[in-house]
């Protein structure tokens, strides 16, 4: 297997989905000076035809969406940067099986051996035919989950514990769909819905996780996740409406994995919308804190230093881009399903593209 990124050749690259995520991954693409966008996948009708410079606020660059996997295919790309809502296993076997490396923030590829078996036999096999590999990466999961626990663990002889918390404040978020009828908050607590999202942890997070685990030669016995929710102390004001006082105000969600029946390998998600709370969850400004116990114990804090008015427009990047960073090593590495482990940290080209 390769261990390098394919050098200052010219990667032609395809843009799959235009939500948040790939808006921003499709901007960081254009303005890269050594992958070059030959193509864009949208779902919206709306969006087909349309100039991919125009649909991430860029001047026009030549290049229109498409909504035909076979124009995608004709243009036998290098790459596809696949982040689409859900996975079809159909679209990414026509991918992988054509030759063409896929790059992903879905979160099914973090570890095979977690993957729905139908799944994995489909992309395993159009992995060897087309000689072709995939990788899930991101955020969260994805750095924070392996990137950063590897670097960390490098230091290390022997591992106790390590835990990651992840910090969300959404009281500047303005999408009260999102935070009152999807998630809950402004209500009253549901143990089925803490119940979900535990679920929801448990399968987003727990092969990432479990990579990191094995990758240092340990193994969990069992992985378990649970969910819970503080409730507002007062009538808050936050940008998306009102929470009312006894209504969910935070929600936490947890996913450990087990060994010799104790946590190992741990994450938490904390979402809150006010700190002013009925329960003490000791909660901090977005980002995450890294608790690792062993031979060379370590405490990381790791903070995002963005303004509450900027986030809508920062954030996305910390999930693309990384994933656009990751384009050169996934084209470099052998076909099939790659782990984070097999290949080498991703270092970006910081050049800009005719500047």
């Amino acid at each position: 297997m390769s261990s390098t990124r394919t050098g200052d050749r010219v990667l032609r690259v395809v843009q799959w989905a235009t939500g948040n995520i790939g808006t921003r991954s499709l901007r960081a693409v254009i303005e890269h000076p050594t992958l070059e966008l030959v193509g864009l996948y949208v779902y919206a009708d709306a969006k087909a035809g349309r100039d991919a410079g125009e649909l991430c606020g860029l001047p026009p660059v030549g290049v229109k969406a498409t909504r035909s996997i076979d124009d995608i295919l004709a243009l036998e790309p290098d790459c596809v940067l696949y982040m689409p809502q859900r996975t079809e296993a159909d679209d990414l076997c026509r991918l992988l099986d054509a030759g063409i490396n896929v790059v992903t923030t879905r979160t099914e590829f973090h570890l095979p051996a977690r993957m729905d078996p139908a799944l994995r036999e489909r992309i395993d096999a159009a992995c060897t035919r087309g000689g072709a590999s995939i990788h899930s990466t991101g955020s969260s999961p994805g750095f924070i989950t392996e990137a950063v626990p590897l670097a960390l663990l490098s230091i290390q002889r022997r591992l106790d514990r390590l835990h990651i918390h992840e910090f969300a404040d959404m009281r500047s978020r303005n999408s009260p769909e999102m935070l009152f009828d999807l998630m809950g908050f402004g209500r009253a607590p549901n143990p089925q819905a803490d119940a979900g999202r535990a679920l929801h942890l448990r399968h987003a997070f727990g092969p990432s996780l479990q990579a990191v685990a094995e990758a240092v030669g340990l193994a969990f016995d069992d992985i378990e996740a649970h969910g819970e929710v503080a409730l507002a102390r007062r009538d808050t004001r936050i940008a998306a409406g009102e929470v009312k006082a006894g209504t969910v105000a935070a929600q936490r969600a947890t996913v450990n994995g087990l060994r010799n029946g104790k946590p190992l390998i741990g994450f938490t998600a904390n979402w809150f919308v006010t700190t002013e709370l009925d329960r003490d969850w000791d909660l901090r400004g977005d980002g995450w804190r890294l608790q690792l116990d062993g031979d060379a114990p370590l405490e990381l804090d790791l903070r995002f230093t963005v303004a509450p008015e900027h986030k809508a427009a920062t954030t996305p990047g910390y999930t693309a881009h990384r994933a656009v960073n990751a384009v050169a090593y996934v084209c470099a590495a052998a076909p099939g399903i790659r782990l984070s482990s097999e290949l080498p940290a991703f270092i970006p080209d910081l050049r800009r593209s005719g500047g």
